[in-house]
């Protein structure tokens, strides 16, 4: 599953647009807090372009860019919460939440938790890497990865889905490979900070189902916003 968890089957569902549109509005939102102005505010900038990639109607995009830089006469209050611990068969998972309520969150990520295992802080954070992930897509056949990582400034690269390349950066040099790897023949898709397993679980067929119950549970709430998981495959 490497670095971070999808849920198969539903990325073309209606409801399953709906998530992800709403974990990347609240992600603008936070992200304008620093300045709409993408061209002036790199995670915000980072956040446009997989805002767009996933096909977010610009409305929605320009409103919590607005929203979130206090254009709109709102005020947004979010809190970023972590958690980690354990799916089914003692598969790691860190779940990063965005919510306006603490308390709600705490209560209800726990009661999710309960077919698993809820860790203390760095009990399972341990095992994965924190990196900048940036998928990006060749112009031509004859581009080559392995130069744009070295010349980009990135520390590794692999292959993708759909022929894009995956390069992994430290998290304060994403945003500077992000800038240079157009220069070195590829069009940049999405990136993010995020975590990848150092050690993977592998699991029997009826196991697996047992863990995407789990992860599907986990995914669905409104206050999720990524869930990264130590499972191969």
């Amino acid at each position: 599953m490497g670095a971070q968890w999808k849920v198969k089957h539903k990325e073309a569902a209606s409801n399953a647009k709906g998530r992800i549109f709403g974990k990347l509005s609240k992600e603008l939102m936070i992200a304008a807090r620093s300045g709409a102005d993408p061209d002036m505010n790199p995670r915000l900038r980072l956040v446009l372009e997989q805002a767009k990639k996933a096909s977010m109607p610009r409305e929605n995009w320009e409103r919590a860019i607005k929203k979130g830089a206090g254009l709109l006469g709102e005020s947004v209050h979010f809190e970023r919460l972590t958690y980690e611990g354990f799916a089914p068969h003692q598969v790691p998972v860190i779940v990063e939440c965005l919510t306006d309520n603490i308390n709600r969150t705490v209560s209800e990520i726990r009661v999710l938790f309960r077919k698993g295992q809820l860790g203390a802080s760095g009990s399972v954070s341990w095992d994965f890497d924190y990196l900048g992930m940036i998928e990006a897509a060749p112009k031509d056949a004859d581009t080559d990865a392995e130069l744009a990582a070295i010349e980009a400034g990135a520390q590794d690269f692999e292959a993708a889905e759909n022929g894009a390349t995956l390069f992994l950066t430290d998290p304060t040099d994403m945003d500077a490979v992000c800038r240079a790897l157009p220069t070195y023949g590829f069009t940049v898709q999405s990136a993010q900070l995020g975590y990848r397993p150092k050690n993977t679980v592998s699991l029997t067929e009826a196991q697996m189902e047992e863990v995407e119950a789990f992860l599907e549970a986990i995914d669905a709430h409104d206050d999720v916003q990524n869930v990264y998981v130590g499972l191969a495959g």
